[in-house]
């Protein structure tokens, strides 16, 4: 497949200065007004009341449009290849039963626990060589509170000491751990469990602060205080002395010093931006943002905004952020995040679209990879995605198949990760109906599907939820390099541990 030219599908809107009305650094405390109030929460409300569709955000299309990933060849015994195009789950095989098996290629299944899942999942090995995985039960609170009771409500902890069987030692229901929507983080270096209280529509910005370190199998709550406006998503500055905010519809960038997660404060916060993810530099200087757009200066579509965030980093007194630059491309949906890693010492960011835009032009973002090497000129260099995200393909039948006319749902992407930050060379993406997705991206301007793994219900059948049809893959991928494992959840079944196989399994280094 011809790579797609990068300059015909991406727009660069140049280094921003703190002049001209574009500075992002507002004062903390100093209100600006909201421009745009899209967002995931308020939409998802919405729908569930009354099955809205997403409205146009994007603005900028290229003359070329990026064409389907190559798909995974699937050349493990226990495979069982999906039956239609690539990413699909027709509807023939809901009414056939075949749904029922599942599909995978390359990836099997090593462990499920519990029936439903959330936006996260995080894995952490304590001081003691403890090794734990932590996910968000409910997809949307508190729509989900009689159907998770099943099972607990709240993030749910797990001994993983055996993958082979997952072992709940904790269910933690602290106010932000209820329902903390996009926002579970965990930070390796100081053994921290963060979270802020999000959704219905951003809800009050409750932080809570949990110690892992000393046994992840029992986390211990620090404090649990509103530190921001409101909460949606969030990030982490790699040190572990900051827990970043984004608001998303509330409008709110915070910074949470934590270097004493007893007594966390709020050292900087900004008003009238429409932020989702928040990724950090290691150095946590550089922030690569998600942003949901606005007409705000130097961008009026969604895209990657990146920011200087060093004066927050250095706790400068009365700090700034400054806008370094923007980027946005053609098949813009709702940015989510974007996560940094090099390749050769060069800076990447695997920057991933959430939902579809159902307003008129059927545009599915998916997933990208973006040089930041000079972030003030940052380039898309590939895109990541399936048969069923193109657009021939939802103008036709596939319109018909459980969930794929829901804008929450559907053939669309959430969360991507890498397995380290340092040369990976395989992709991990939760698509939605489409499950797990693995990627090659040894070569970073071809990449290819190598792996699979999808299990989708039927309503009332291995769910708790009864009206709950297809697969919900909407959580980050968590890695356990060593076993060659992607652990993720499903909102409709659950936790799954899923082993890699073949062509997948040789791309992870030990």
């Amino acid at each position: 497949m011809r790579p797609l030219d990068p300059a015909a599908d991406t727009t660069t809107v140049g280094a921003v200065g703190t002049t001209g009305g574009t500075d992002a650094g507002t004062r903390a405390g100093t209100a600006r007004p909201a421009v745009r109030q899209l967002t995931v929460s308020l939409l998802a409300l919405l729908l569930v009341a009354g099955g809205l569709g997403l409205a146009d955000l994007g603005t900028a299309a290229g003359p070329a449009k990026p064409g389907a990933t190559p798909q995974a060849r699937c050349v493990s015994p226990q495979d069982r290849p999906e039956t239609g195009r690539q990413g699909r789950v027709p509807l023939a095989d809901y009414v056939s039963g075949r749904v029922l098996q599942g599909y995978q290629c390359n990836a099997v299944q090593v462990a499920h626990q519990g029936t439903s899942g959330g936006f996260k999942v995080e894995r952490y090995t304590d001081r003691r060589g403890r090794t734990c995985a932590y996910y968000d039960s409910t997809l949307l609170f508190p729509r989900d509170v009689l159907f998770n009771a099943v099972e607990g409500l709240g993030v749910i902890a797990l001994d993983m000491s055996d993958p082979r069987r997952p072992r709940q030692t904790a269910t933690l229901t602290s106010p932000a751990m209820l329902s903390p929507h996009e926002s579970l983080l965990v930070n390796r270096k100081r053994g921290i469990l963060a979270a802020v209280l999000g959704n219905p529509y951003t809800n009050v910005g409750i932080v809570d602060l949990y110690d892992v370190a000393t046994d992840c199998r029992r986390p211990r709550l620090l404090s649990s205080t509103r530190s921001a406006a409101y909460g949606h998503e969030s990030g982490m500055a790699p040190d572990g002395r900051t827990f970043w905010v984004a608001g998303t519809g509330g409008g709110n960038l915070t910074a949470v010093d934590i270097t004493d997660p007893r007594r966390p404060r709020k050292v900087f916060e900004q008003t009238g931006v429409n932020y989702h993810g928040l990724r950090l530099s290691p150095d946590g200087r550089t922030m690569y943002v998600a942003n949901i757009g606005g007409r705000e200066g130097a961008m009026d579509t969604a895209g990657l905004r990146i920011l200087d965030v060093s004066q927050v980093q250095e706790r400068r007194r009365d700090p700034r952020v400054r806008i370094v630059s923007d980027l946005t491309w053609g098949e813009v949906s709702i940015p989510q995040s974007a996560e940094p890693f090099t390749r050769g010492g060069r800076r990447y960011l695997l920057e991933t679209d959430e939902f579809a835009d159902f307003g008129g032009d059927q545009e599915v973002g998916a997933a990208r990879i973006i040089d930041v090497q000079d972030r003030r000129r940052p380039r898309v260099v590939s895109h990541l995605r399936l048969a069923v995200h193109q657009p021939a393909a939802r103008s036709g039948e596939q319109n018909l198949d459980p969930g794929a006319q829901l804008p929450v749902q559907g053939y669309a992407a959430h969360y991507c990760s890498v397995p380290y930050a340092r040369d990976p060379e395989i992709v991990a993406c939760s698509m939605i109906l489409s499950g797990l997705r693995l990627f090659d991206i040894s070569d970073l301007r071809r990449p290819r599907e190598v792996a699979y793994f999808n299990r989708p219900v039927l309503p009332g059948a291995g769910t708790v939820q009864p009206t709950a049809a297809g697969a919900f893959a909407m959580s980050r991928p968590a890695w356990d390099v060593a076993r060659r494992q992607v652990w993720f959840s499903d909102g409709n079944s659950g936790f799954y541990v899923v082993g890699l196989r073949g062509p997948a399994a040789r791309l992870l280094r030990r």
